[in-house]
């Protein structure tokens, strides 16, 4: 049998058999169709919609060129249907869903199988979950989760081969956006200094139940290895103040009050722990407008810096004692 970790099945987990479901405007319907409907489908409290087409859950697990030593990550995998798939080539899968009444779903769907004995089902929080090693992670992602699910992913050691994950459209569009793309953001910066990103499916509202508002995209991310022996913290701070205005010049962004009041501090912290003199003859504001002018960046928009223009000032302002975390 699968195992279910972190929570137990009780008869509170089974569906109710009422009269009327509740939509999802949270209304109810009273048509037979609807009485029917199996109240499992009613997830939009955990941001996560059904994948019912099968012809797109068979794709997206193609899409990741599976081995049959592959052990696997799903996140969210409702009642199974990307899931039941990935068993099939796949050396076993560990799926960690929120909702105690799905992975029952997904227990009874493969309960008698082959395929039972290769399945895992934690019970839990994907972000606060123990992760197990994995080479390829699978996700028709709750939207809630979208940002820390990939962080998460690319912070995890040792590193996965590749993961094949489904977003909003929005989302995926940041991810794999380039330097003067519209959708260009601090978000793409700090995902593709890690990892190569590829927009490689569109998904339709249609394809899934309940139909979210918005269309969805597969995105493909591929860690690189090694990855570079940069600190996030660092990177992230540094993009947090560039793409706070990012059509704005750099030194624009670097020119408010707070923002130089918060790297004054970090910069006199950094000369007390190295014991270094603190040279009060040059104003901070100067001192950072010298750095910007050196790099050439000072007129520069952040929306047209790539990653090696946004590492190149980083190195700058790190040179001079000046930090962001």
């Amino acid at each position: 049998m699968p195992k279910a970790v972190a929570n137990r099945f009780n008869k509170g987990h089974e569906p109710s058999v009422t009269k009327a479901s509740t939509n999802k405007s949270g209304g109810t319907s009273s048509t037979p169709g609807d009485r029917a409907q199996n109240p499992l489908f009613n997830t939009e409290r955990f941001g996560q919609h059904i994948l019912k087409n099968p012809q797109v859950a068979q794709a997206i697990v193609e899409k990741a060129n599976l081995r049959p030593t592959d052990k696997v990550l799903e996140v969210g995998p409702g009642t199974g249907n990307l899931t039941v798939r990935i068993l099939e080539k796949a050396k076993n899968v560990t799926a960690i869903e929120m909702d105690p009444r799905m992975a029952a779903e997904l227990t009874k769907r493969v309960q008698g199988t082959p395929e039972h004995r290769k399945l895992e089902i934690v019970i839990g929080d994907f972000v606060k979950a123990d992760l197990p090693y994995f080479d390829v992670c699978i996700s028709n992602t709750p939207y809630q989760i979208s940002s820390p699910l990939v962080f998460r992913l690319l912070s995890h050691r040792p590193l996965f081969r590749v993961a094949i994950l489904m977003f909003q459209r929005e989302f995926a569009l940041r991810l794999v956006a380039r330097p003067g793309d519209g959708n260009w953001s601090r978000l793409s910066a700090n995902v593709q200094l890690y990892a190569k990103v590829d927009h490689i499916m569109k998904v339709s509202k249609n394809s899934f139940r309940p139909p979210p508002q918005v269309e969805s995209s597969v995105v493909r991310i591929v860690p690189i290895d090694p990855p570079p022996p940069v600190k996030f913290e660092e990177f992230d701070g540094l993009n947090r103040i560039l793409f706070s205005r990012p059509n704005k010049s750099c030194h624009a962004s670097f020119g408010h009050k707070g923002v130089l009041e918060m790297m004054e501090a970090n910069w006199k912290t950094w000369c007390s722990a190295k014991n270094e003199i603190i040279d009060d003859s040059v104003d901070f504001k100067t001192k950072v407008n010298n750095i910007l002018t050196e790099t050439g960046f000072y007129e520069t928009r952040p929306a047209k810096m790539d990653i090696d223009d946004l590492l190149k000032l980083l190195e700058a302002f790190h040179n001079v004692g000046i930090h962001f975390a």
